[in-house]
Order: structure tokens, then sequence, then C-alpha cells
């Protein structure tokens, strides 16, 4: 394998393992911290002072990855194509 085959393949690697390693995490950990909340669940009202619970979280502080729902997204396509 030629030097210039070498590096111009290795982004490509890099990608797909980047990749498969966010699918893996997206399995095993499929919340993440809101990032509205901070992970908190409430968050300040517009006068400061109140904290209110966080609207994009429902208070919980966890929210689903963005690859954990094209996961999700895939299982129902794959189960309504079963039907």
């Amino acid at each position: 394998m030629d030097p210039r085959d070498l590096l111009a393949t290795a982004p490509c690697l890099i990608l797909a393992a980047l990749t498969l390693g966010y699918l893996a995490l997206c399995v095993a950990a499929p919340f993440g911290r809101c990032r509205t909340c901070k992970g908190t669940g409430r968050k300040r009202s517009p006068l400061g002072r109140l904290r209110r619970e966080c609207r994009r979280c429902a208070g919980t502080g966890l929210r689903l990855r963005v690859g954990r729902h094209a996961i999700n997204h895939i299982k129902d396509e794959y189960q309504a194509a079963k039907r």
C-alpha cells in the first residue's frame, strides 16, 4: 500500500470509526443531559428569580440523543414493514 493511499483512506476510516462509536454510545446510553437546563430539570424564568420546570426535558434533565432517535425510527420502519 502506497503512503498516499493510506493518507487518502485515513479520513474515511476515522469517520467510520467515529460514527460506529457514536451509535454504540446511543445504544448503551440513549439519554444525554438536556442542553437547555444543563441537566438540572429546572430553568430560570425570563424574570430571572423564579426557577421553573424545563419544557424541553419535562423536568427530567435528560433528552434522547439524536442517534437514538434515528435508531428508533429505523426500528419502527422495520416493524411496520413486517406487518
